[in-house]
């Protein structure tokens, strides 16, 4: 490899590099010629955009809501600035400001455009989720496409099926939070740092650098940790640079001074976002070092570890579940790159690099970091989730990509020295076996995963579209505010229900125990006031925001922004008088566990309460805690896997007294 320019590129070559002689063997040299040509197939840009929109599309209709916080610290404040009301937690007050409405607005605008053509809440909901896939959809491309051309096309057609058919990629593409906005940012400056760095490549510095900068500022603060390998990669590594022991210094200088630069260049972003966040708090605000703060210098009586607490192993567990076998692969990714280069060196396609030149395995093996820092850093935290993992989730594809093709190398290797011939290694399909089960397992495996989250936790998502479209429209119906076309005709698939005339019921619909699955008031028709009912938990839940004008028009008209409510704190104690008494609740949602019934002062079982509350709609919900750890975690057809394990009724409840007074005066 003389070029500098193919420091990192892997030989395409699926054998090792050791040609017979020409003369004796020139007729098979020929045929390992053609068969090179062969290149693996790999999807262009637009064949990658496309195929990868399928799957990213379904995600952002079909996925469950995974995380409460996605729901109160953004869906909320944007339902607010959208319609006027929503409910605010401590994160997003002027008190603690940790929690960027600039990242918050840049989604108004679609939630509008499409609250106007889609003539509802809903429709804009599933817009943003559609908006963020496309997001992710394009990043994954970009960075497909640099894997292919820049480390290997191998490499690439693994990583593409490894993002389409994971189910990890499936949960946080549409996610609307801040760690996967990182994760589109970081996938896409992950795209330039794979290049070698160079002193001519000052496009891969900048970009990568403002990408990197991007994700952190915009999105979370801590997601710079992904960019430690491409720092040091810029500052001590010479790439694709051949450096002279006499210029090593003064090229060493170029470099800082060139980082130094872009980082300035970048920290610019901190501008508009600043502006932003200091107008809608009122007063100057950098959300970025109060998330910071918070979390590390926040003292002990407050920061992260007052929501809870896991165990270190947390994260592999979490990850198995989202990426299956290409976790054992991903982690490891480093010690078989050791391994081939001692039973493989050819692999990277340099026997021996030049002093003043960078080794090909030190190069891959800065591009695998990532990963290995990352999971590191959360790892040794207490407070763990989820949704941390999310901008390092393109990097574990990548890490898994990257070991498969290292592990086919030394089957190749064994091959050739079991048969002694290269041509025999060229011909065998098993190894193009061994990688398409592995990939498809995984994708089995995923896809196994994503069935489960849909037949056991979707129903509360479910029971809300049941009280949009089946409930409320009844309940119009019955009290004259609308008339409703005979069912089963031609005029009542064609009839469009107008929900508006609901504000004249003065609806209320509560929530109890069942609080951390509420999936915002984008899913919750206007004119239906939410509140929480008092449950087991004791924590802080969130309160109203100050209402403001709907008809307001620019976002900074909301008062609420810039007001904290009374009982809100960052200690997470509660605060009661968030609470609505259970008596005043038109509708409730609750869970309902038949077969493990439990029950207390503040969670009694208002299903079988039948003397109050009538069951509206009840769908079966998981019951973890009594299920097996394998037929819950997957899902297979049948009723015999089905019946494994335990459900409970998720069930959307009726105050018959209430809703009924309510209709009766409505007729009068």
């Amino acid at each position: 490899m003389a070029s500098n320019t193919q420091t990192l590129r892997l030989r395409r070559q699926d054998t090792p590099k050791s040609a017979p002689q020409p003369a004796r063997h020139a007729g098979i040299l020929q045929d390992q010629l053609r068969r090179s040509a062969r290149r693996p197939w790999n999807p262009n840009f637009s064949t990658a955009i496309r195929i990868l929109l399928l799957v990213r599309v379904a995600g952002a209709m079909y996925s469950n809501i995974q995380d409460c916080d996605e729901v109160f610290n953004f869906w909320e404040p944007l339902h607010y600035l959208d319609r006027g009301y929503g409910f605010q937690t401590w994160e997003v007050t002027p008190t603690y400001a940790i929690r960027s409405w600039a990242y918050i607005l840049l989604h108004l605008l679609p939630a509008r455009f499409a609250f106007a053509i889609g003539h509802g809440k809903r429709p804009a909901f599933f817009a943003i989720r559609i908006l963020l896939a496309v997001m992710s959809v394009m990043c994954e491309a970009k960075l497909h496409r640099t894997v292919v051309e820049k480390i290997n096309e191998r490499v690439g057609r693994y990583l593409f099926f490894m993002l389409l058919l994971s189910a990890g990629m499936w949960n946080a593409s549409a996610a609307f939070l801040p760690s996967s906005f990182a994760m589109y940012a970081s996938t896409l400056a992950f795209s330039y740092a794979v290049e070698p760095a160079s002193i001519k490549n000052n496009r891969r510095t900048l970009f990568a650098t403002l990408l990197f900068a991007t994700g952190a500022i915009v999105g979370w603060p801590f997601a710079l940790a992904l960019a430690i390998p491409f720092v040091f990669e810029e500052l001590f590594i010479y790439g694709a640079d051949r450096v002279e022991p006499s210029s090593r210094s003064p090229w060493m200088v170029s470099r800082w001074v060139r980082l130094l630069a872009a980082g300035s260049t970048a920290a610019l972003i901190f501008v508009p976002v600043i502006a932003c966040d200091s107008v809608a708090y009122g007063h100057w605000s950098i959300v970025p070092w109060n998330i910071i703060r918070y979390n590390i210098f926040g003292g002990s009586e407050r920061g992260p570890d007052l929501y809870g607490t896991s165990p270190w192993y947390f994260y592999i567990f979490n990850l198995l579940l989202n990426f299956n076998v290409l976790v054992i692969l991903a982690l490891s990714s480093l010690p078989a790159l050791y391994i081939t280069s001692k039973v493989d060196r050819h692999r990277l396609g340099l026997r021996k690099p030049a002093q003043n030149q960078s080794s090909p395995f030190t190069l891959l093996a800065l591009r695998l970091a990532p990963m290995y820092v990352w999971i590191g850093i959360l790892t040794a935290q207490a407070h763990k989730e989820e949704r941390f993992m999310f901008p390092a989730y393109p990097m574990i594809c990548f890490n898994a990509a990257v070991a498969l093709y290292l592990i086919r190398g030394w089957m190749e290797v064994a091959y050739v020295k079991l048969t002694k011939s290269q041509y025999q290694a060229s011909r065998s399909i098993m190894f193009s076996n061994m990688t398409l089960s592995v990939i498809a397992t995984s994708g089995l495996l995923s896809l196994s995963r994503l069935l489960a989250l849909w037949n056991y936790y979707h129903a509360s998502l479910s029971v809300y579209y049941r009280f949009e479209a089946a409930e409320l429209p009844r309940l119009l119906n019955d009290t004259g505010l609308i008339s409703l076309p005979p069912p089963n005709t031609e005029e009542s698939e064609q009839f469009v229900v107008d929900l508006s005339p609901v504000k004249e019921l003065n609806l209320s619909l509560c929530i109890g125990k069942e609080w951390h699955r509420f999936p915002s008031h984008y899913l919750v028709p206007d004119g239906v006031q939410v509140y929480f009912v008092k449950s087991d938990f004791e924590g802080l839940l969130p309160a109203h925001f100050k209402p403001s004008s709907r008809m307001a028009e620019n976002w900074w008209d909301r008062k609420g922004m810039r007001s904290t409510p009374t009982g809100l704190n960052d200690l997470n104690k509660e605060e009661v008088s968030y609470y609505a008494p259970i008596e005043t609740c038109d509708y409730l949602i609750d869970l309902d566990y038949p077969e493990h019934p439990s029950s207390s002062t503040y969670e009694p079982r208002y299903a079988m309460d039948e003397g109050i509350w009538e069951r509206v709609s009840c769908l079966p919900f998981l019951d973890a805690a009594n299920s097996p750890l394998l037929s819950r975690t997957l899902w297979m057809p049948g009723e015999t896997w089905r019946n494994l394990n335990q459900y409970g009724d998720y069930c959307l409840l009726k105050n018959k007294a209430l809703v009924g007074a309510k209709e009766a005066a409505r007729k009068v």
